[in-house]
């Protein structure tokens, strides 16, 4: 997790896609993985990871944003609006 500016947070995040449930793990204070269901084509599992991240921290989808990453399984995401 990186701190930003006015309720922003970055974390770092490992997706694993194809997995038989979806989850969130916390692996350290820096980085997160993150278990979809969908399979890593045409964004299905960038986008399930957004839903699976934002019920996690009880945001809305909105609020997460990948930064860096979009086609590799280690992202960066914004988080805004976050209350930690």
């Amino acid at each position: 997790m990186i701190l930003g500016r006015k309720n922003r947070i970055y974390l770092n995040v490992v997706v694993q896609p194809c997995s038989r449930k979806s989850g969130v793990e916390k692996k350290n204070e820096a980085e997160y993985k993150v278990r979809v269901v969908a399979p890593p084509s045409k964004g299905k599992a960038n986008k399930e990871m957004i839903e699976v991240l934002a019920s996690h921290f009880g945001l809305p989808p909105s609020r997460l944003r990948i930064v860096r990453g979009q086609n590799s399984r280690r992202k960066l995401v914004l988080v805004n609006g976050a209350n930690e």
